[in-house]
């Protein structure tokens, strides 16, 4: 799966499932800050991702993504493992 493939599932689930304004997802957007993710968004996220990817996103893996970009590549490494 290439990146430009992650980027499009992830907008697409933050988009709809979060009601994120979608000129507000940029590579150096911030999770918290500029897109309002909270702890209980988190769990939803972590399910979203393992029902488009494939794979258990642990809760702390989340803490430690920052910005888009981080997530995006967070899930490329991953689903390339």
């Amino acid at each position: 799966m290439t990146r430009e493939e992650i980027v499009k599932i992830v907008n697409g689930f933050l988009v709809d499932e979060f009601e994120i304004e979608e000129n507000l997802l940029k590579e150096n957007a911030n999770f918290l800050k500029d897109l309002g993710i909270d702890s209980l968004d988190i769990v939803d996220i972590v399910v979203a991702v393992e029902k488009n990817f494939g794979f258990k996103m642990k809760t702390e893996e989340v803490k430690t993504i920052k910005t888009l970009a981080d997530f995006y590549d967070y899930i490329l490494k991953k689903v390339n493992e």
